[in-house]
């Protein structure tokens, strides 16, 4: 996609909000090999895990198999931002009482499955009833000039630092098309390791998207905020939205593009994907 393009352009009259296919195709055609691998990913060794349906930012170029998963936002009554994490409960799965967070959401099951991947399981932000407050706060050594001037470290993010998100720039791709800033969430007095990372961005063009009457996208999104868990979808590594210069060499500048393979995905086109969620550790 060029800079000054879009790739669907409003004549087009394409709605941005698809329901993606990949990973319910990948799993459809799992053959009798992969089959066991789920098995193994979902014995009694752990916490949960299993087939996961999930919405996201759309792969759309390079190696990545699937959408990071998105994070639903709240903004409380002092303009500080917040992900969603739903409330604890026990369920049963497989004959064993285990303690998830999941709740209805925006017309699907939204659970902390969604982000057991990459290691993260094993984060203890992802642990459903770990003692942490939500909101989101600002991360060190940003990619991003302004947060690395305007803000500190480990602060709360809130929606006044965003106020020029309709016109900031920092010349990669185009001006106002969103504000970002690299953010952690659930991840308070843990160690560095165990940090969840998260790309949070305000735009006009979220805005735009919540005016489509998607229920998904109007209970996830408030005041033109959105976000994702930063973990890439291939090797785990953490992309950026307008982060590097490089990005524009493979059409990725207003996208979020990671620089170790080059996969890309689209923060203003959320899909509906399936993977297979990794248990959590047993606690003791």
């Amino acid at each position: 996609m060029s800079e000054s393009g879009d790739k669907y352009p409003e004549e087009s009259g394409r709605r941005r909000f698809v329901k993606g296919v990949v990973g319910s195709a990948t799993l459809a055609g799992l053959g009798t090999a992969a089959a066991a691998g789920i098995d193994t990913t979902t014995s009694p060794t752990g916490e949960g895990g299993g087939i996961t349906q999930y919405y996201g930012p759309e792969n759309v170029a390079g190696p990545a198999p699937r959408a990071m998963p998105q994070i639903p936002i709240e903004i409380d009554d002092e303009g500080f931002v917040k992900g969603i994490w739903p409330e604890p409960k026990t369920v049963t799965e497989q004959g064993r009482e285990i303690t998830v967070a999941e709740m209805e959401l925006g017309g699907i099951t939204y659970s902390s499955e969604w982000f057991q991947y990459c290691g993260v399981q094993t984060y203890p932000g992802v642990n459903p009833e770990a003692d942490q407050d939500n909101f989101f706060r600002y991360a060190s050594s940003p990619p991003y000039q302004w947060q690395q001037e305007e803000v500190e470290p480990g602060t709360k993010v809130n929606v006044s630092d965003f106020e020029d998100y309709a016109t900031w720039g920092n010349g990669i791709g185009r001006d106002g098309l969103g504000k970002p800033a690299l953010v952690t969430w659930r991840s308070q007095d843990v160690p560095p390791g165990g940090t969840m990372p998260v790309q949070l961005i305000r735009s006009t063009r979220v805005e735009a998207m919540t005016e489509q009457g998607n229920d998904w996208l109007s209970e996830s999104t408030e005041q033109g905020f959105i976000a994702n868990l930063n973990k890439c979808t291939h090797f785990c590594c953490v992309p950026g939205y307008k982060a590097l210069g490089s990005s524009q060499r493979f059409n990725a500048a207003n996208e979020i593009y990671c620089q170790c393979h080059q996969s890309v995905y689209d923060p203003y086109n959320i899909v509906e994907v399936s993977f297979v969620a990794l248990p959590r550790p047993e606690e003791d």
